[in-house]
Parts: structure tokens; C-alpha cells; sequence
């Protein structure tokens, strides 16, 4: 028997990357914009910002992304709180990027896991720091895990396919069932109401009519840990944006989210983020002032 070979086809080909951020910004800032020949991705995971996409604006919330054609000039402003962003500036020549022309998108469960790859693949492969809003070369690490960058380009490329697949045929169901992702969002809405509480794996359970084990069976699946764990995050998450925001002082953030007490709060914060509620607030506020985010005349490269 004769074996014939069969070169895969690869529709859209990631042939270059330029840049991959994760920003943090304080509230009130904006970006005065730009315009470069090649694609960017920008993605909002947290918080709500303003977008100037050629000649049209538009409001993107936390969890939707949109993506900037080579050569459309864009720009952002705050809308009052301290977004979190993920941008991605890569170079895709196929004559299939017109589905991206002008689009806007909510981001499912796949698609926040691979741009939660792309950021970490980034991060382990480049010595580039995913902040520095000037950054105009990527630098590879020394000791950069192996096969880095092509795991980064193919998370992306499968973003991408998915995001055209999603588009061809409407209303595609989600890979898991719809009871169970209809408890699971139930459950995060939930837990996302109360910051300001102290509650137990118990209480959760009980106000949600789920049992304990199909509970954490479900976040296990989905979050890669458990109620608790997620939980906890959802505070230091919301803890790191009113830092950010600054309106509150530690001790009215550590009361707001219901720690029992400043000092514990700000141990829990350290052991989430490697700094304490100080440094943390210090190491933002100097991103921000070294990166411009503050309108002023400069135009920054975000």
C-alpha cells in the first residue's frame, strides 16, 4: 500500500507576534490611540470601557472583546471603574481575517481559557513584562519553557476558529449541558452578590438547592478549583480594583468585603498577590504614572 500525505490546511495562521499585555489600570484612565498594520485583539476581564474603533464607538463590558484591523485607528476611556485588559497584536495575512472586520464578541468558557493561555504562555516565554505599555519588542526569556511560543500562536489560531465557527452557525450550543451550566452561573452570580459576607460551603449549598459534591464537582471542571477557592478570588479581585479605584482606605476594604479584620485582610492579599494592600497600591499607582494612562499629549502604544 502506497501512502499519499496530506498537508493539513491551516486557515488562519499566526505568522507574527508583536506584543501580549495584561494591564491593571487605575480608574479614570484612557488610552489617547493609535494605528499599526496589524491585527489586535483587545479583551475587558474586568470592569467597562469605551471604545473608538475607526469611525464608530462602542461600550465593552467585562467578559467582550474586540478586534482592530490593520491600520484602524482605535482608542479607549474609562467608564469609572479599574478595567483589566488583555491586548494581543499579531500579524494573520489569510483572507479569512474579514471575519473579524468590525467585530465585537462575547468571550465563553473556551474562549477565557485560551486567553487566559495566551497570557501565561506569554508571561513563561518572554522576559517582556505583560505591564510595560512601551514595550515594542518581545524579548524570549533565557530559560523559557519549551515549545512556548507556538503553544501561545496556537491558542490564539484556535480563538480565532472558534470565533468564525461561532459565527457561521448561530446559536451553537456550549460543550457542557445547559443544566449544568445554568448552576454553575447561578452559583458564581450568587457568590459575586456577596462579597461582604463570611459564607460557608454549607450555606452555599443550602441557598442554592445543590448538593456539596455536584457543587464542587462542577467548579473543579470549570474553574480548576474549588467553591472556596473561587470565592476567595472573587474577594482579592474585587479588593485589587478598589485599591486601584481610590475611594476606600484598607480598612473600609477589608469591612466592605467582610474579612474579619484588616490584618487579615491584608495577609490573605499577600498570599494571593506576593504584596501587601501598600505595595500593591504603590506598584499600580507608579504603572500608572510611568505608562501614561492620565490624558495628556502623548500617544502610548497600548
Amino acid at each position: 500500500m502506497q501512502y499519499q500525505p496530506l498537508v493539513p490546511r491551516r486557515p488562519l495562521p499566526v505568522r507574527e507576534i508583536y506584543s501580549v499585555h495584561y494591564f491593571e489600570y487605575t480608574a479614570g484612565c484612557s488610552f489617547s490611540g493609535e494605528r499599526h498594520d496589524f491585527w489586535e485583539l483587545l479583551y475587558v476581564d474586568k470592569g467597562d470601557i469605551q471604545v473608538t474603533a475607526g469611525d464608530r464607538t462602542c461600550r465593552l463590558r467585562q467578559g467582550q472583546l474586540i478586534f482592530h484591523a490593520p491600520g484602524e485607528f482605535h482608542a479607549f476611556s474609562n467608564l469609572g471603574t479599574a478595567p483589566d485588559l488583555v491586548v494581543v497584536s499579531f500579524r494573520c495575512d489569510s483572507p479569512d481575517m474579514a471575519h473579524f472586520r468590525g467585530l465585537t464578541a462575547e468571550a465563553g468558557e473556551a474562549e477565557r481559557a485560551l486567553l487566559a493561555r495566551i497570557v501565561a504562555e506569554s508571561a513563561a516565554a518572554f522576559a517582556t513584562p505583560l505591564n510595560d505599555p512601551y514595550a515594542a519588542v518581545l524579548e524570549r526569556r533565557r530559560q523559557a519553557p519549551y515549545g512556548g511560543e507556538q503553544l501561545l500562536c496556537a491558542a490564539l489560531e484556535e480563538l480565532l476558529i472558534r470565533l468564525v465557527r461561532r459565527r457561521s452557525v448561530p446559536g451553537r450550543p456550549e460543550e457542557r449541558s445547559k443544566e449544568a451550566g445554568d448552576a454553575l452561573l447561578q452559583v458564581m452570580e450568587y457568590l459575586a452578590a456577596r462579597l461582604d459576607r463570611q459564607l460557608t460551603l454549607e450555606q452555599i449549598c443550602q441557598d442554592n438547592l445543590i448538593g456539596r459534591s455536584q457543587l464542587q464537582k462542577l467548579f473543579h471542571a470549570h474553574t480548576g478549583g474549588g467553591v472556596m477557592e473561587y470565592f476567595s478570588g472573587l474577594k482579592i479581585q474585587a479588593a485589587r480594583r478598589m485599591i486601584r479605584e481610590g475611594a476606600l482606605n484598607f480598612t473600609q476594604i477589608a469591612g466592605r468585603l467582610g474579612f474579619q479584620s484588616p490584618h487579615y485582610f491584608s495577609r490573605r492579599f499577600r498570599q494571593a498577590t506576593g504584596m501587601s494592600p501598600s505595595e500593591y497600591e504603590r506598584s499600580v499607582k507608579m504603572l500608572s504614572e510611568l505608562s501614561g494612562v492620565y490624558p495628556d499629549d502623548r500617544t502610548n502604544n497600548v
